[in-house]
């Protein structure tokens, strides 16, 4: 996507010095816009932990990096897998939910393990690494090109009135390599002259909504209005809701998908006013080996310094305020499940499907 009129990716491999990667500090945005680089197995670790990469496609194209950084700085006689391997375990450990992250590094070790001498693993984790992101950036626009059917079909109903979607967190391209996958249908709907509107949940407690929809939205010129996270069902009560559509961390073999926190809360308030309800996903976060998303989908837990702060300019400085009683206790559920029954479908890079396990197999029959 474009910066200022200038495209960018979210992740990629310095140009002049093919031993560090470069990335878009989320942690900075919307206040100020951050090229950051990454050199060492630890950066990885601590981007991803600290969520300077962040959404699950993203953080599965970065995990890939990290294990060719790793790699990189192996030792080159004794030790060179294991210190590799240790540093894919770290790499695992920073954020649960997402099945991206593992799903990468898996990738990557599978076909490192195939090269015969340290330079040639190096040189098959560089490609590979590539490889992961370029295909998670096709994906996302073949979703945008199948969920552009979905936006037409209400557009064509609702003739010169603005089509109205609601999104929660972020599922941009901010989250993604590029184009995103909830948003990747709104740029594409946008790009194709279709009159939408976006509204954007400012999703609590990282406002990933008001502080990265909202900008990537600026910054491609989609119109869009942010609200509160409790705004939604009373917009959809109203009329002003013709379409959620999310993202997913990791989807089930049965169709239950983990979300942002406060998802489910939107597919509950869809379901009651008879609003179409999407999630749009690639196959990287399908987990082929859960069934049951509420009982089996692990739930990350995060520091409560995000809770009791916010972050935010002031005096042209970006700070934290506090805004709890100091000594409140805090809980921070990054995520919570939403039920296959409350989804109207998936959208996939292969096209759309029912949100269950006979639909995603037909879709996907390789992984019957």
């Amino acid at each position: 996507m474009k910066i200022n009129g200038k495209p960018y990716r979210t992740i990629w491999l310095n140009e002049k010095n093919k031993d560090k990667v470069c990335i878009v500090d989320q942690t900075k945005l919307p206040h100020e816009f951050v090229i950051a680089e990454l050199s060492t197995a630890n950066d990885f670790t601590r981007a991803i932990k600290e969520m300077q990469v962040r959404g699950a496609i993203l953080i599965g194209a970065a995990a890939a990096y990290g294990i060719y950084v790793a790699a990189l700085e192996a030792p080159r006689v004794a030790g060179f897998d294991a210190f590799v391997q240790a540093a894919a375990d770290k790499l695992k450990a920073t954020r649960p939910t997402a099945v991206n992250l593992a799903w990468a590094i898996d990738r990557q070790l599978e076909k490192i393990s195939h090269g015969h001498t340290v330079d040639e693993k190096i040189s098959i984790a560089m490609s590979n690494a590539m490889a992961i992101a370029a295909k998670e950036e096709a994906a996302c626009k073949k979703i945008g090109e199948h969920g552009l059917e979905v936006i037409k079909k209400i557009s064509e109903a609702k003739g010169d009135e603005p089509v109205n979607i609601l999104t929660h967190c972020n599922a941009g391209w901010l989250a993604c390599v590029d184009y995103g996958t909830a948003t990747a249908p709104i740029y594409a709907a946008f790009d194709h002259g279709i009159n939408i509107h976006i509204w954007v949940d400012e999703t609590r407690p990282w406002n990933q909504g008001a502080r990265l929809t909202a900008w990537e939205l600026g910054q491609h010129q989609v119109p869009h209005t942010v609200i509160a996270d409790n705004t939604g069902g009373h917009l959809m009560q109203h009329g002003m809701v013709d379409l959620v559509m999310v993202g997913s961390d990791r989807t089930t073999r049965t169709g239950d998908v983990a979300n942002k926190i406060g998802t489910y809360l939107k597919a509950l308030a869809a379901q009651d006013n008879h609003i179409p309800f999407y999630v749009a996903l690639p196959s990287s976060s399908f987990d082929w080996n859960m069934r049951d998303g509420v009982r089996e989908i692990p739930i990350e837990e995060r520091g409560g310094e995000e809770v009791r702060q916010i972050q935010g300019r002031c005096e042209g400085v970006i700070k934290s305020v506090l805004l709890t009683p100091e000594n409140s206790p805090v809980a921070n559920f990054g995520f919570d499940v939403t039920p296959a029954r409350l989804i109207s479908g998936l959208i996939t890079e292969r096209g759309i499907c029912e949100a269950n396990e006979t639909g995603i197999q037909k879709m996907y029959p390789e992984h019957h």
